[in-house]
């Protein structure tokens, strides 16, 4: 990975872009995967804003320990390798198409969720707000289609997750356009870039003239434009663990 670290140290301004290989690393299912939510017999509905509000126990009944769970999990190799290229002054911030708040945790301090998060809930009657750790102990030794309501109104609690039929996040998503913009240097980890408009940030890299590295098991759509392509996230962790400048 040499022509990467050297990219890194000559970079101004370096950006990230993760998705779900960088999750299944700590042992996250992906949601597309073999084992993924999206198998479930109402896997269009879970994340479909009009059947939320028209029964929003299939969300709860589905995300239960596929969201809720989440709380169970620590940050992996990647999300500590991206916060101590924060750390030693190599990384602008994160555009993150995942939604289990990882890089948070991790320490990261600019993160942009461009698929949302359930760190906040809010009612979809009044838009009372609701933390993830309030709507975790609501559901806790409740039945697994348990809706958890507001105490205002008895509206039910939505995460701010972008479901299907909702626009992304824009404060968010205009913060990543911005840090891909201003990237000379852009990495792409865990993605195989097919989820739109997300994936559409590299792009706006190139476009700049900046350099993109891609690292993913599988190939990207973005592979004939990256200057490499690695397939092994676990060994760029070690690389940049290692990095020091």
């Amino acid at each position: 990975m040499e022509r990467l670290v050297e990219a890194l140290k000559n970079a101004k301004s370096v950006a990230a872009l993760t998705g779900a290989g960088v999750s299944t690393l700590c042992g996250i299912p992906d949601f597309r995967g073999p084992q993924g939510l999206y198998k479930q017999p109402d896997a269009e509905r879970i994340f479909d804003i009009d059947w939320f509000d028209r029964d929003p126990s299939i969300y709860y009944r589905g995300c239960r320990e596929l969201v809720y769970g989440l709380k169970n999990y620590a940050p992996g190799p990647v999300h500590a390798a991206l916060k101590h290229l924060e750390d030693i002054g190599r990384l602008d911030g994160i555009a993150t198409q995942n939604i289990d708040m990882l890089h948070q945790k991790a320490g990261s301090s600019t993160v942009y969720e461009v698929h949302g998060s359930p760190m906040m809930h809010h009612c979809r009657h009044c838009g009372a707000g609701a933390s993830f750790d309030e709507i975790c102990a609501m559901l806790e030794g409740r039945p697994d289609d348990f809706v958890p309501r507001c105490a205002k109104c008895g509206g039910p609690y939505k995460p701010d997750i972008t479901f299907f039929g909702e626009a992304l996040p824009e404060q968010a998503f205009r913060g990543a356009q911005s840090l891909a913009i201003r990237a000379d240097v852009m990495l792409v980890l865990g993605t195989s870039l097919t989820v739109y408009p997300a994936a559409g940030l590299p792009n706006l890299t190139l476009q700049r003239g900046g350099k993109v590295f891609i690292v993913n098991a599988q190939p990207t759509g973005l592979d004939d434009y990256a200057v490499c392509r690695y397939p092994d996230l676990l060994a760029f962790a070690e690389t940049i663990e290692a990095l020091t400048l």
